[in-house]
């Protein structure tokens, strides 16, 4: 459906909870990804151009909307920090004390 201007405005092609797998096509203003679903333009926090992820949709504007990664090689930061976390939780072994030698210079006369 047309409306003024040659304007169309049909339901959002994306619904609040959907799950999607998406390609970023641009960087928005603020720094994040944008999809195109439909050409219905989706905000994905935190991506750049060309990568691609699998997200899920959290708000639904009449024009916009925004989404969430829940998936994909693009979520490997939340794995990372996952591993960071359990790396600190482990006793670290104790190393062996570093020994520094110091030459005094000494003066002839």
């Amino acid at each position: 459906m047309s409306g003024f201007f040659g304007r169309d405005y049909r339901e959002a092609p994306v619904r609040e909870g959907d799950v999607l797998d998406v390609k970023i096509v641009a960087t928005g203003e603020k720094g994040d990804g944008i999809a195109r679903v439909n050409n219905f333009v989706v905000f994905v926090p935190g991506k750049k151009e060309g990568e691609e992820a699998k997200i899920r949709i959290t708000k639904v504007l009449r024009k916009v909307a925004f989404a969430e990664v829940i998936g994909g090689a693009e979520a490997a930061p939340a794995e990372e920090k996952k591993e960071a976390e359990e790396k600190k939780a482990k006793p670290k072994e104790e190393a062996e004390p570093k020994v520094e030698v110091y030459e005094e210079e000494s003066e002839n006369f």
